[in-house]
């Protein structure tokens, strides 16, 4: 068994130059992230009252942007607070303590949940339109309330096995170095390593949840919509590409969002899982040192998943990326979709009407413009005619009246002969 001092836990205080630099740098991520879930919050209303989200879709995006800001607005602070520059603390912060992982699990795992929601709505309506279809308003509410509730229950244990407590080696009572700090408590140690490990199955769960649904909906967006594999009868080509465009986006956001809570929570999710692998008491020194630096690590990319979802929302589609620049500089001026479709539909009306005219007017101007070549180009045709004639005159002398009319009554008969020639 190791002895006490081989162990410093006093450093998982940070030095001074790592406080500064976190703090900056999860001062900016929180104004940042408040900033921007805030404002894809009244983007999502926009868009809707204008015709361009759906209201399940959009009761989504609002349950997924409020359960980032609550992560942001319960964790940073206190994780800047508790963990960064007074990570040790006396036995009366045991209920805070409680309090706070309760929440701040709570509000994690709803952010997961509400993706998982969301993909699963997308691909019934988009790999099962009839069933999507047959269960009516009352789904998107029964979704959000049950991701939220099992976000509670996932962190319900933690009220229990998390609070102020030091490094207690075994078979000892009391912590060394005097030193107490928020983490699981060793008598519940047993309840808190199941929690942990259950938390990690359902993350994994989601992920591989998502990436099927989605791999699903690229296969059905691939088929022609006439298949009878598809179970989608044929729509009219307008619709047909405006719904593809639509669920296109909507496949590529989720596939991003759940790139980027692989990539944001997968070192927390180790830190999570070395904690839960052994107790502190048997934690070697290479182990204790790993912990070290990969917390602050973890809880940076933790938190950067839930500032990026409002610039992927921007970068999966033009139009919620137009309404976002116009709510930062609060001048809203999107039309409805059905104004801009009259608009857009009067005016090929007028132009489809205008036609007939232009095509008038040019015919006009054709005939106008052949008119004056005409005119331009008759004395020409005259004088070359007298050019002729006059040519003609030089060789032979002209002919008198009677013989003009002789000589042009010989050439009709010549032409008559020739055209009864067998």
């Amino acid at each position: 068994m190791e002895t006490s001092d081989v162990k410093d836990w006093r450093k998982l205080e940070p030095n001074y130059p790592v406080k500064i630099f976190l703090t900056v740098f999860y001062s900016l991520m929180l104004v940042t992230g408040i900033v921007g879930n805030s404002v894809t919050i009244r983007v999502t209303q926009v868009l809707k009252r204008n015709g361009y989200l759906q209201k399940n879709v959009t009761d989504h995006m609002v349950s997924l942007a409020c359960s980032d800001l609550l992560v942001l607005l319960i964790g940073m602070p206190v994780e800047l607070y508790s963990a960064i520059w007074f990570p040790f603390a006396s036995a009366s912060g045991n209920v805070s303590c409680k309090i706070y992982n309760f929440l701040f699990e709570a509000c994690s795992y709803a952010t997961i949940l509400n993706v998982a929601t969301l993909s699963f709505e997308r691909y019934v309506a988009i790999c099962h339109p009839f069933h999507y279809k047959a269960l009516g308003g009352r789904r998107t509410p029964a979704l959000i309330t049950f991701a939220w509730l099992l976000s509670v229950l996932v962190a319900l244990p933690l009220l229990f096995t998390t609070g102020t407590q030091g490094y207690i080696p075994l078979r000892s009572d009391t912590p060394v170095q005097n030193l107490t700090f928020c983490t699981n408590l060793r008598e519940r140690w047993v309840m808190y390593r199941v929690s942990i490990f259950v938390a990690f199955i359902l993350y994994m769960i989601v992920l591989m949840g998502v990436a099927f649904m989605c791999r699903a909906m690229i296969q059905v967006l691939q088929k022609p919509w006439d298949s009878p594999d598809n179970g989608v009868h044929a729509a009219p080509k307008h619709e047909s590409s405006k719904a593809k465009t639509a669920r296109k986006q909507t496949i590529v956001f989720l596939g991003l969002i759940v790139g980027s809570l692989m990539l944001c929570w997968l070192p927390n999710q180790i830190r999570r899982l070395m904690m839960a692998a052994l107790p502190k008491s048997q934690w070697s020194a290479a182990f204790f040192r790993s912990y070290i630096t990969l917390h602050p690590v973890a809880d940076s990319f933790f938190y950067l998943s839930s500032v990026v979802n409002p610039f992927l929302y921007n970068l999966s589609s033009r139009q919620f990326r137009e309404v976002f620049l116009q709510v930062l500089r609060c001048q809203v001026t999107v039309q409805h979709v059905n104004r801009r479709t009259l608009q857009n539909s009067s005016a090929s009306a007028s132009a489809r009407s205008l036609r007939p005219l232009l095509k008038s007017l040019r015919q006009g101007s054709r005939t106008r413009s052949a008119t004056g070549r005409d005119k331009t180009q008759s004395p020409l045709t005259t004088f070359q005619k007298q050019q002729d004639s006059g040519l003609g005159s030089e060789t032979n002398p002209p002919p008198s009246p009677t013989e003009r009319s002789d000589c042009s009554d010989g050439l009709k008969q010549t032409d008559d002969g020739l055209s009864n020639i067998p």
